[in-house]
């Protein structure tokens, strides 16, 4: 039985039921008058709105719950809801659980390997996630030439890579200098270097994509999730590639995604975390 969140129903499959999170508890009663015992939370959505006056008599005692959820981070808010459904009496089932497929083999998965430098930068992003979990926020960050150079924030990771595609760095030829009095009496010979090292850079230093769960991450549901999309966004954004958890991000189209970064000459390495 498919259930979809009013305004977020999947691509793909016709709902059976559409619900309002205003009516959670008469869904809740729902699934278990039709025998429902198991539930697996996919997709995507955002934050809904509350509308207090369309709130029913079967949730109405989960409001301060719903109230208490929207003051948290996202993990926080999740770990409300799957309680509610635990508490109603059904098991939760990981998407990864349901399709253990969505979960690729450690390794690297594509023609091109990240370098060595790479593989050095990579513990800068379990360090970059550990703050970002702490805050409970974001499950991705960029990394390049030994710094994390972005971090995702409630607009997503392709906000992210959005934004690095925008906004190249300061004093290339994209994005010349504020002040051209500055520039004029500066040393054409400085610029000049500053500029061919920017461009060096973008084809040498292997900047990359991290994505990995939050420390302490409740995995059941919000696993992290990559696939044609990201591959899409992380080339224009001139990156190298893209490094995952081993165990924790789900890929999506498999097939698709590896062919394309292999068109596009970028790495996917899925990394086992270290101890």
């Amino acid at each position: 039985m498919v259930c979809a969140l009013e305004g977020f129903a999947p691509d793909q499959l016709k709902p059976d039921i559409t619900f309002r999170i205003e009516t959670l508890g008469r869904l809740l009663k729902l699934l278990k008058d039709t025998g429902i015992r198991r539930v697996c939370l996919c997709g995507h959505i955002r934050r809904p709105e509350i509308d207090l006056a369309a709130v029913d008599a079967d949730t109405l005692p989960l409001v301060p719950r719903f109230l208490d959820a929207l003051s948290l981070g996202d993990d926080g808010a999740l770990r409300v809801v799957l309680a509610l459904f635990a508490e109603a009496g059904f098991e939760i089932v990981p998407a990864h659980d349901a399709a253990p497929d969505l979960l690729p083999p450690a390794g690297v998965l594509t023609e091109a390997a990240p370098d060595a430098q790479v593989a050095r930068d990579a513990t800068l992003g379990d360090a970059a996630l550990a703050r970002m979990g702490a805050a409970d926020q974001g499950q991705a960050c960029v990394i390049r030439n030994g710094a994390v150079i972005a971090t995702e924030d409630e607009a997503g990771t392709d906000a992210m890579l959005r934004a690095l595609t925008a906004d190249p760095p300061r004093g290339t030829p994209d994005a010349p200098l504020a002040d051209p009095l500055s520039r004029l009496m500066g040393s054409a010979d400085a610029f000049l270097e500053q500029a061919a090292d920017w461009l060096s850079n973008a084809d040498s230093a292997q900047g990359f994509l991290f994505k990995a769960p939050k420390p302490d991450q409740d995995r059941r549901a919000d696993l992290p999730v990559i696939g044609p999309g990201t591959v899409a966004a992380v080339a224009r954004a001139g990156l190298a590639g893209i490094v995952i958890e081993a165990g924790g991000v789900m890929l999506l189209h498999r097939a698709q995604s590896v062919a394309a970064l292999d068109r596009a000459g970028l790495f996917l390495w899925v990394r086992e975390r270290p101890d």
